[in-house]
């Protein structure tokens, strides 16, 4: 009865929902052991570098156990909930990598298909690898060598009945782990693990690595470090604060300085006369058509950068440092720079270059709102080409706006503020903001970005340009 207990639990695993994501912090768990649970129930939350967002669980059940604690980082591929399936999962865990089994027909044991090294098992799209518990895992023993079974189950794919075709071994790993290692330039094959049941961990492709860099840190440097840090952990909370820098704070961090130490910056600036386009935003929030749609002087500034994109396609590009290629975009997906409390997300429009002014101001509405209540999704914020940041609504005249990884101009948006201007040739009170355009001098060269600046700001110096340039 214990096994049977035993293979009816399914362990679900901490998902990559991002693409490339290695961590992510639980944030709140929905549910407790002895709850019942079924295929598609939300049963946590978690915060990845790039979101917040709900795990559903794929199958039916009743939780037996939560691995980890609110606020605990934890690894992709990591086990963070056990549920009880009651017999279902049984079958289920058997089904994985029917190949290793079929071949061994002498074996006793068929229901274990599951030797160190076969590496390929069944993935449920959006949960990682299958879930599968690795204390089920059999540990390495009499029973037939990984290595022989590997050359039994080649032979016979490739049509050679018995005859034995050498294979090697996949060492195993998890995915930020193989991620780590490929970044490293370290080969797993030749990594000697030390996790349980051979698994390599991240201490040992490090320590694979380390032979490889210089010898440039002396045995007393650890000693020195550790004898500076140790007066860190005592200090007065009264006057101080800390507060660990980790999920979309400490991406974002990673993101600007691999920004601003990667691409070098450009930003201009232009003081523009906006007062017909504040006029324009009053009209359209009386306009039929835009009715319970959001309408504001960004929703302008948006489109009219769409507009210079179109007059300039040659600013929407990338850089491909590997390939030291400039990949020119066709298409714009509009980033708007988003604060919330977990910190600043930056989530982009789709395709906005074909959007008509309400379906653009739709969108808007929708990723404004949507990143309010945290619930903005991590492909919402990949494949961006552009942004806008609205530092306006602080209060703040402008800035010198630091590029959103892989995109090469991001437009700051100023305060509007009732200023003395010179209007046809008086001096009167005139709406007036300023915008700054920062840009990356390797794709874009002065001529450029001063065109698509001066585009944006006399669209919004007469909005008319909106019809005859769009």
């Amino acid at each position: 009865m214990t096994t049977m207990t035993e293979a009816s639990v399914r362990e679900f695993k901490m998902p990559d929902v991002g693409e490339g994501l290695t961590e992510a912090e639980i944030l709140k768990w929905y549910v407790q052991p002895g709850d019942t649970v079924t295929d598609g129930q939300v049963v946590c939350e978690v915060e990845t570098a790039k979101a917040a967002v709900e795990l559903p669980i794929p199958y039916d059940g009743v939780v037996r156990e939560l691995h980890f604690a609110e606020g605990t980082t934890v690894d992709v591929g990591t086990s963070i909930i056990a549920v009880d399936v009651a017999g279902g999962g049984a079958a289920a865990e058997a089904t994985p990598a029917p190949a290793v089994a079929e071949p061994k027909p002498q074996e006793p044991k068929p229901q274990e298909p599951k030797p160190a090294g076969s590496g390929r098992q069944p993935v449920l799209v959006g949960y990682g690898v299958a879930a599968s518990s690795t204390k089920r895992r059999p540990r390495k023993g009499p029973e037939i060598p990984a290595q022989e079974a590997s050359t039994v189950i080649q032979a016979e794919l490739n049509g050679h009945g018995g005859a034995a075709v050498p294979v090697k071994e996949r060492p195993l790993a998890k995915p930020p782990v193989r991620k780590l290692a490929k970044d490293l330039g370290v080969d797993l094959t030749t990594v000697v693990p030390s996790g349980p049941d051979g698994v390599i961990t991240r201490e040992d492709v490090h320590a694979a690595a380390a032979p490889a860099a210089p010898a440039q840190a002396p045995v007393p440097e650890p000693v020195e470090q550790r004898a500076v840090a140790a007066p860190t952990a005592t200090y007065d909370t009264s006057r101080e604060t800390r507060v660990p820098v980790k999920g979309v704070r400490k991406a974002t961090a990673a993101a600007m300085v691999g920004s601003a130490f990667t691409a070098p910056h450009v930003t201009e600036f232009v003081t523009v006369d906006v007062t017909r386009t504040m006029k324009l935003v009053e009209e359209l929030k009386r306009d039929k058509e835009m009715e319970g749609l959001r309408v504001n002087p960004l929703l302008l500034v948006a489109k009219a950068l769409l507009v210079a994109i179109k007059r300039n396609p040659d600013v929407n590009a990338s850089w491909d440092e590997a390939n030291q290629e400039i990949v020119r975009k066709h298409y714009v997906n509009l980033g708007i720079a988003a604060a919330t409390p977990r910190g600043l997300i930056v989530p982009n429009i789709k395709d906005a270059h074909e959007r008509t002014l309400p379906q653009l101001a739709e969108a808007l509405g929708d990723l404004v709102s949507t990143a309010r209540e945290g619930k903005t999704s991590p492909a919402a914020m990949q494949g961006g080409t552009v942004t806008i940041t609205n530092v306006g609504v602080f209060g703040v005249d402008t800035g010198t706006p630091i590029l959103n990884p892989g995109e090469s101009a991001i437009l700051a948006v100023g305060a509007i503020r009732l200023q003395p201007w010179v209007h046809k040739g008086k001096v009167k009170p005139r709406q007036v903001t300023t915008l700054a355009l920062s840009f990356d001098h390797r794709l874009v060269d002065g001529e450029l970005g001063s065109k698509v600046l001066a585009d944006v700001a006399a669209i919004l110096e007469q909005p008319k340009r909106l019809i005859t340039w769009a």
